[in-house]
């Protein structure tokens, strides 16, 4: 079986819908690569935030719901979203990110520095030095310098109890052909073995027996995506992953990959996305973002939705 070849994507909860947009597209200054609807509540958003077309490895996407109680990351959850950037960018991301009233607290770990730091809804994200970030196609009207920009995922963070860790890990090894590739203290490094990854590469496991399993809320992580090749690539995985003995879904129509769902060991909300057909199945890649798009399903609900839906961008 061919290995899987990174993260695709990380979707998150969030609350109000203009802040978050703002925070991601202003301050963090990522493109919104699509705007459309979750497929089970249609009245909710459904935001895609990355780089200029939308690149996998570089899509972060939310679920804003307003009003939506606000719970701090715990156990059994992906506990950090983490960017890469150039290492010579962290002193500009700090001093952006303390100007925009964002507490930062600066990190050393396994051998590379960066930042950590909360967005408007207390999800952690970091940004990470690298020597060599990698080289990403950049969305031109960005408010941040070009030298500056996210590169796309450095990695995630999972948290899981000690009591299943070692199946969570022979998952990653056994099942997703990662290879650990360091460990400092409770934390485990993976890394994927695929056709070496400009982004999403990495991905670390922590173990805490003594945080709280806390419930999903604005500021939670609602699944990671990790990348097949193909529809049949993530058939093979599927395949893999019920040999382990774990329970899948078959495909799901995410309009803009194919997808299978399943919980790892440790409860944690895994999906095997494909990289096609990408972003620009319905929009040209410069205009992507600006348009609602729906599912097919609930195209019908098109006058409804726009007007029930908060403008974004916000009207002036």
């Amino acid at each position: 079986m061919d290995k899987l070849q990174g993260i695709h994507h990380i979707t998150a909860v969030a609350g109000d819908p203009v802040r978050n947009w703002s925070f991601y597209t202003q301050t963090l200054g990522e493109r919104l690569v699509k705007k459309t609807v979750n497929f089970d509540d249609p009245g909710t958003y459904h935001f895609y935030y990355g780089d200029r077309q939308g690149s996998p490895g570089t899509i972060l996407t939310f679920f804003p719901w307003t009003n939506m109680r606000q719970v701090p990351t715990g156990n059994r959850q992906v506990t950090a979203t983490s960017y890469a950037v150039d290492q010579n960018s962290l002193d500009f991301w700090a001093a952006r990110l303390k100007e925009e009233g964002v507490s930062v607290t600066p990190f050393t770990r396994l051998n590379q520095p960066g930042l950590t730091f909360a967005d408007p809804d207390g999800m952690p994200v970091e940004v990470v030095g690298m020597e060599q970030a990698p080289g990403l196609p950049y969305w031109e009207q960005s408010p941040v310098p070009q030298e500056h920009r996210l590169r796309g995922f450095h990695s995630a963070t999972v948290t899981v109890p000690g009591s299943t860790r070692d199946n969570s890990v022979a998952l990653l090894t056994d099942v997703f052909g990662m290879t650990i590739v360091g460990e400092e203290g409770n934390r485990t490094r993976f890394a994927f073995q695929g056709d070496t990854p400009d982004t999403g590469g990495l991905f670390d496991m922590v173990v805490d027996d003594h945080l709280r399993d806390n419930g999903l809320g604005a500021g939670i992580v609602h699944h990671i995506a990790f990348r097949a090749k193909d529809i049949d690539h993530e058939a093979q995985i599927r395949d893999a992953v019920r040999a382990f003995g774990l329970q899948t879904t078959d495909h799901v129509d995410r309009d803009y990959f194919m997808s299978v769902y399943f919980r790892e060991p440790s409860g944690i909300l895994y999906e095997i996305a494909t990289d096609p057909p990408g972003f620009t199945r319905d929009e040209e890649a410069d205009s992507l973002g600006m348009a609602l798009k729906l599912p097919a399903q609930h195209e019908h609900l098109r006058t409804r939705l726009e007007k029930h839906l908060t403008p974004i961008p916000p009207e002036d």
